[in-house]
């Protein structure tokens, strides 16, 4: 299993002959054992950075660059050689260039003092290192994901210094210097070495680690061999399994991919045999593996960033990303359920498959971890002073079991976990440079603002507009990149348009507060006594245009409470980070749809569509995210949502299967979108929800009897 969630871009998968080459790297008598040392005290590093160091964040920060970028030019070659005496000419290249990355680190902490003195004003070494650092990544970059992001970065990095100031309207920018953007870019913290830098080697790199240290002690085919206790005994079995094991899974590693590769060479066989179509059986293990990245407790590298960017708890954000995470896997066994229906499939005994009794005596210290990462998250570590109390619990547990980590395990642990991250803190750190562009020029308010005025103020069709904004950005960027850049440029149209639906909402019922009121005398004088009162929602918004954009920050803050408007950041930011999963299943490039399809034997591009159509979770709980309390309410409404969600999201998967226990006419598939529909919209009447379940249930069960009659 691999806990890096970058493998979603394309051009990773197709370049087989590089893949070969840093095996043949990895393999080798003299540079295997230089890069296994290398990771291990790379680790070492960043257990030290995130528990009893006394560095600065910048120093810790440019150690993480060069260390990583070293162990990327030994692992990924430049170029494919052809011969003996041209692979020894390209390690000589990519070890020169692994050494200036660390280099440029140690030039950044030997003279921090100078450089802040000298400030904009470089000398010649100051341009010499700044240049070649962003020249640097930009290849690392370009080695572990392809040319999308380096020619992004650069378009952006010119767009500042250059050709800004020749574009017309709105997306104008007078340029800064040179040396301006060189600075902020590396020297001052701000791009390779800011705040997405930090992330990386703290939270994320943590977490892999602690993920691969349980993969290192079995808890990896512990969670399979749970998920297989349940083949036999129901129909349909084999693909709850998939879904079941890809859950358990992602909440470990948070890779869609890794989630495919590992449980999908188990899951896929045993749908097939169970009767399942293979493309079917594909798409599921697919769909199920994308739930891998909004799984908690890891999330990815999403929950960490997410963190960062709302000022939100990390354990606050997978506590509230729990209900939606189950309600997709849910939804995808709905579609199983259906299917297995359909396709007549039956139970299948497998008699490889061990007793529940047997996996849980025999793994379950393997839990432990996880009840000790939470455990210590709820007491109140951080996330990385608890990611590190997990990982020695990992070895403590394993102590437990036949077959307890030696010092040999625990370094080869250290080792994967270093490797497994390489490309992510790459990917990170380029990104970096993405962000201060936006946050230097301003670009992502203006981005907003565009996305809010092409909307015509309608949140849901701002929300359209980032999902297809997503989808094509993951064309060519992995999840968690595509995340970062939409979140950047969009979260702030999607936040206030939440906020704004929330005002609407206290003024339609007549309990807008006092202070808020307030602002209105200002900005509307006149219309104040009408906020006295209930009133519609034409007139709600049309006083709430009345306000000057100047005043509406002010206004929310005292419309309402700072926790409600944090949760309501992070309702924003969980919309756009689920909507960035989307490019895993959606053609023309869904690389988990292509490696679940490689597996069942399937052609790639219809097995992308099937798990497309598996995966419309993705599309619906995030309007439910937007429109209902799943997030932003208490633990009471939170369920109720979640319940009602269920049965709604059911309601319309059976009618794009136009199967429920039996096979639907059309004018009952034509029913059960409106039913859905009526079950997830976010009126907050439980009467009308009851009344839309009520519905269903009785269509439900007309469709049992139905089914029973006709055998």
């Amino acid at each position: 299993m691999v806990a890096d969630n970058t493998h979603n871009e394309p051009e990773v998968a197709v370049r087989d002959e590089s893949a070969s080459e840093a095996t043949e790297r990895l393999e080798h008598r003299l540079i295997g054992p230089v890069v296994f040392w290398l990771a291990i005290a790379t680790a070492l590093a960043h257990l030290y950075f995130n528990t009893f160091s006394t560095l600065s964040e910048l120093w810790s920060s440019a150690l993480h660059f060069g260390l990583f970028g070293l162990i990327c030019t030994l692992t990924t070659p430049m170029f494919r050689a052809r011969s003996a005496s041209g692979q020894w000419f390209v390690l000589g290249i990519d070890l020169m260039l692994g050494f200036t990355a660390l280099a440029c680190a140690f030039y950044l902490i030997l003279f921090e003092d100078d450089l802040y003195q000298r400030g904009f004003n470089f000398d010649t070494g100051d341009w010499l290192v700044s240049i070649v650092s962003v020249a640097l990544i930009l290849e690392l970059a370009r080695r572990t994901v392809g040319w999308f992001i380096p020619v992004l970065c650069a378009v952006a990095l010119t767009y500042v210094a250059w050709w800004g100031q020749y574009v017309e309207g709105i997306f104008n920018f007078p340029g800064l210097s040179w040396e301006t953007v060189l600075y902020r870019s590396y020297i001052g913290g701000q791009g390779m070495l800011g705040s997405i830098a930090r992330i990386s080697w703290t939270y994320v790199f943590m977490f892999i680690l602690f993920g691969a240290f349980l993969v290192k002690s079995g808890a990896g085919d512990f969670i399979i061999e749970l998920a297989r206790c349940a083949a036999g005994r129901f129909v349909g079995g084999p693909g709850f399994v998939a879904v079941f094991a890809s859950g358990l899974m992602g909440s470990v590693s948070g890779s869609s991919v890794a989630n495919t590769v590992s449980t999908g060479v188990i899951t896929i066989p045993l749908m097939r045999k169970a009767g399942f179509p293979a493309r079917f059986a594909a798409g599921v293990e697919a769909a199920a593996s994308t739930g891998g990245q909004l799984m908690p407790p890891v999330m990815g590298a999403g929950a960490f960033i997410m963190a960062s960017y709302t000022q939100v708890s990390y354990l606050t954000i997978i506590g509230v990303a729990a209900l939606p995470a189950l309600l997709y896997f849910i939804s995808v066994a709905m579609f199983v359920r259906i299917e297995a229906k359909r396709s007549h499939a039956v139970k299948l005994e497998d008699d490889a498959a061990p007793s529940l009794k047997d996996v849980l005596k025999g793994g379950w210290h393997f839990l432990l971890p996880l009840i000790v990462l939470v455990a210590a998250l709820v007491y109140g570590f951080t996330p990385t002073y608890a990611a590190g109390i997990a990982i020695v619990s990992v070895i403590l547990a394993s102590w437990l079991s036949k077959n307890p980590m030696g010092f040999r395990d625990i370094f080869d642990a250290l080792a994967m976990g270093t490797r497994n991250i390489t490309t992510t803190a790459i990917l990170l750190i380029t990104v970096g440079l993405i962000v201060m562009v936006v946050s230097t020029t301003g670009i992502g308010n203006t981005f907003s603002l565009m996305i809010t005025d092409w909307a015509g103020g309608s949140l849901l069709i701002t929300i359209l507009l980032v999902a297809l904004a997503s989808l094509i950005l993951g064309m060519g960027l992995p999840v968690t990149a595509a995340y970062i850049v939409l979140a950047t440029l969009s979260a702030p149209a999607i936040y206030n348009l939440i906020a704004q639906s929330q005002l609407v909402e206290l003024m339609v019922s007549g309990n807008l507060p006092d202070q808020a009121k307030a602002i209105f005398m200002l900005a509307a004088p006149e219309r104040l006594p009408l906020l006295d009162a209930p009133m519609d929602v034409a007139t709600a918004r049309e006083m709430l245009a009345l306000v000057p954009d100047t005043f509406s920050s002010q206004l929310l803050e005292q419309a309402l409470s700072p926790a409600a408007l944090s949760m309501l950041l992070v309702a924003a930011h969980m919309i756009i980070f689920w909507l960035s999963q989307d490019s895993n299943v959606t053609p023309p490039v869904c690389l988990t749809a292509f490696a679940a399809a490689a597996i069942a034997g399937t052609p790639q591009m219809r097995t992308g569509f099937t798990a497309w159509k598996l995966a419309k979770g993705l599309y619906i709980v995030p309007l439910l995210f937007a429109f209902s309390p799943l997030i932003t309410g208490d633990f009471t409404e939170m369920i109720q949502v979640f319940c009602f969600g269920l049965f709604g999201i059911y309601a319309i998967i059976a009618g794009l299967e136009g199967y429920l226990e039996h096979k639907l006419n059309l004018l009952v598939r034509i029913l059960l979108f409106p039913l859905g529909a009526l079950m997830l919209w976010p009126h907050g009447q439980i009467l009308v929800d009851g009344a839309g379940l009520i519905v269903f249930l009785a269509v439900l069960v007309w469709s049992s009897r139905a089914q029973h009659d006709s055998t």
